[in-house]
């Protein structure tokens, strides 16, 4: 896999201590790209940038903060600037999943939602662009969406509506943002195995291999790849869309309670 565009370009991701967002920062560090890796947990971050680091020699710093503060998103984009002089390319991974009836879901549990997968995205776009503009290279902006944010999932009524919003964030800023030569899009991830995933549900690679027309669940390295490419020259046009990286679950959208 090699796409043009990508070296010596700064980057950050978001929730990148493991993950999707990990294996996002090193497909970018693998094609020579300069990456700050932001995770909240501090020693989360710091043990990644470490094994990143020695694993693709290069520049791969750790930020830690929550992404959703407004603060630490505008410390993690001056630190980026003071080690790269630069910001090229902005991966707002970073996100939180809460699952609740919605007859019951509490204005603190919807904030919460909101703060992080929303308020996060938009600030971090929003002062990474200014950046960009003030540049005049231009900019490419790939935002986590998910299939949830597609079609509908029990209990996830709050999380699906912040990944739907993200897809329309996607098609208004090509607009907003293309004369400047940035491009925006979004990736709809499926079911895919983490290290989160594994800890929500037994047997998360068995019952989700069975829902998907591929028959096996995603790994982080699937949704990475959709990402660097998008990042890449050869995806210069695509802009405004949404991708579904999810095996083709969306074409069916068989549930867990299906196989009973």
């Amino acid at each position: 896999m090699n796409y043009s565009g990508i070296k010596n370009k700064a980057a950050i991701v978001t929730g990148a201590g493991e993950g999707i967002g990990y294996a996002i920062a090193e497909l970018l560090l693998k094609a020579g790209a300069n990456v700050v890796l932001n995770d909240l947990d501090e020693t989360r971050s710091q043990k990644a940038a470490g094994e990143l680091h020695n694993k693709h020699p290069g520049n791969c710093l750790a930020f830690s903060g929550d992404a959703g503060d407004i603060a630490i998103i505008n410390a993690m984009a001056d630190f980026t600037l003071e080690n790269f002089g630069k910001i090229d390319f902005i991966i707002p991974n970073a996100g939180i999943t809460l699952f609740g009836d919605f007859l019951s879901f509490t204005p603190e549990s919807f904030q919460k939602v909101l703060q992080l997968n929303l308020h996060g995205a938009f600030f971090l776009v929003q002062r990474a662009a200014k950046e960009m503009i003030k540049n005049g290279n231009g900019g490419r902006i790939v935002l986590m969406s998910s299939q949830v944010g597609i079609q509908a999932y029990r209990n996830l009524t709050a999380y699906g509506m912040t990944k739907a919003a993200l897809q329309l964030m996607a098609r208004n800023l090509a607009y907003e943002l293309g004369e400047y030569g940035i491009t925006i899009n979004a990736i709809a991830p499926g079911a895919t195995l983490t290290e989160r995933t594994k800890k929500e549900q037994p047997d998360y690679e068995g019952i989700w291999g069975k829902l998907i027309p591929r028959g096996v669940v995603g790994k982080p390295e699937d949704i990475a790849k959709t990402c660097v490419f998008l990042l890449s020259e050869e995806a210069a046009h695509i802009n405004g869309q949404t991708i579904p990286v999810d095996g083709g679950w969306t074409t069916a959208g068989i549930y867990p309670e299906d196989l009973s």
